[in-house]
């Protein structure tokens, strides 16, 4: 039992009638609630006496408590630990692009090739003036076909015909200069024999006479030179074409020249004409670089016109470059194709096919794989190690939504779709297989 000290009773009220004080109230109160709570309330009981633990005993159960301290502590840090390395992993997933990739479809065999190509003028060549002077009037107009030598327009020179005739002036001026220090000279040399006159005085006058043959000769030189400009007030076909373009009119002041000054810059000669040579005509194509060994000169070509549907008109391959383009990685070709009627104007565009290109693995990819750098066409492919690899490629045809691609990936790569401009080569990526 408690060794609690019971509590002593409330004195006994007093038998007379007076009425009770508070602090009687008070006590009572207090001596019932105590009363209540000894036969309430369970019994407190005093611990059983033990016997004090050994030092040993008590070092023991102190360390294990300290290393159960320190193996929470070290699992709280390791939890931390991994969580850390756990976020670090997911962050460093998330900040890898994830691409979309597409595997090329193999294209069925063709021996066709068909490429764009330009028609353009077998000769053209711009007509300037090469005299000063004024347009008098014109013969040929846009459109006409004209000879070698055929007149195209006559210019008046009136300055020009003034220089001829002082020239002309000039030189025989000269011509009567060098007659006279003739006949000076060969009787000097008379005199001379005779000893009726000096070595040096025969010699002038034969260095007089050799001085008014030289001015003889550059005033027959000059006038000669303006005849020749004479020649050129009418201006004449080079060779035989078509008139292309005529920049002039009656009444125009005309200037010789090419319209370039010598040092490079805008001299004051005005283009006249533009002839063109239309029979044959040049068509020029890139043939790439897949197909360059199978296009040689000879081989048979035919071209098509969309102003001509179901003509076929047949040339042959006249030249090439002999070298591949470093930037499209093609090779300029040139065919000649005959024109005789002249329905085929240069400057249009149509569709050359060649027969080539037998056995080649050619494959197709979407257009939006298609990537343009610097150095060219590109195309994203994705190896098994997860990095991106921008290869170049050859594009061949174009078919709209697809292209030809005839060089720089196999059917079993896996190429990158809407690739964004910022992918690098080597960058690592996470693929979204099909």
């Amino acid at each position: 039992m408690s060794d609690v000290p019971k509590p002593q009773p409330p004195a006994e009220p007093p038998d007379f009638g007076e009425p009770l004080s508070p602090r009687y109230q008070r006590d009572h109160e207090i001596e019932n609630l105590r009363e209540h709570a000894r036969t309430h309330a369970p019994g407190l009981q005093r611990p059983p006496d033990l016997p004090p633990a050994s030092p040993r005993r008590a070092l023991a159960l102190s360390g294990a408590a300290l290393v159960a301290l320190m193996a929470a502590g070290g699992l709280t840090i390791a939890g931390q630990v991994h969580r850390g390395r756990v976020l670090a992993q997911e962050t460093e997933r998330q900040a890898v692009p994830v691409v979309a990739v597409v595997h090329p479809a193999l294209e069925a065999p063709q021996e066709d090739l068909v490429l764009p190509g330009s028609l353009q003028a077998w000769e053209e060549s711009p007509i300037y003036a090469r005299t000063n002077g004024y347009l008098l009037r014109w013969h040929k107009d846009i459109g006409s076909r004209v000879a070698r030598g055929d007149l195209l327009a006559e210019i008046d020179t009136p300055e020009v015909d003034q220089e001829l005739d002082q020239a002309r002036a000039a030189r025989k001026q000269a011509q009567a200069l060098a007659d006279l220090a003739k006949v000076s000279a060969r009787r000097s040399e008379a005199l001379f024999k005779d000893q009726l006159v000096s070595e040096q005085q025969n010699d002038e006058q034969a260095s007089s006479y050799a001085q008014a043959l030289a001015s003889l000769a550059a005033a027959a030189a000059n006038e000669r030179r303006l005849e020749q400009m004479e020649g050129f007030k009418q201006v004449v076909a080079p060779f035989a074409g078509v008139i292309t373009r005529r920049n002039v009119d009656p009444g125009a002041l005309i200037n010789a020249g090419t319209g370039v000054a010598p040092e490079g810059g805008t001299g004051s000669g005005r283009e006249l004409f533009d002839l063109a040579r239309v029979d044959p005509l040049r068509v020029f194509t890139s043939v790439p670089q897949a197909y360059a060994p199978f296009v040689k000169t000879g081989t048979k070509a035919t071209v098509t016109l969309q102003e001509f549907p179901g003509r076929i008109f047949t040339g042959a391959v006249a030249r090439t470059a002999q070298a591949i383009d470093a930037t499209t990685l093609t090779l300029l070709t040139e065919i000649d194709l005959p024109n005789p009627d002249g329905r085929l104007l240069p400057g249009s565009s149509g569709q050359v096919r060649f027969t080539v290109g037998a056995g080649l693995d050619r494959v197709t990819m979407p257009v939006n794989a298609l990537l343009f750098r610097g150095e060219g066409a590109r195309a994203a492919v994705v190896g098994p190690e997860g990095r991106v690899r921008l290869r170049p490629i050859i594009i061949g045809r174009d078919y709209g939504t697809t292209l030809e691609i005839l060089g720089g990936l196999a059917a079993d790569d896996r190429v990158v779709v809407n690739p964004a401009d910022s992918l690098e080569d080597g960058q690592a990526v996470n693929v979204l297989e099909p």
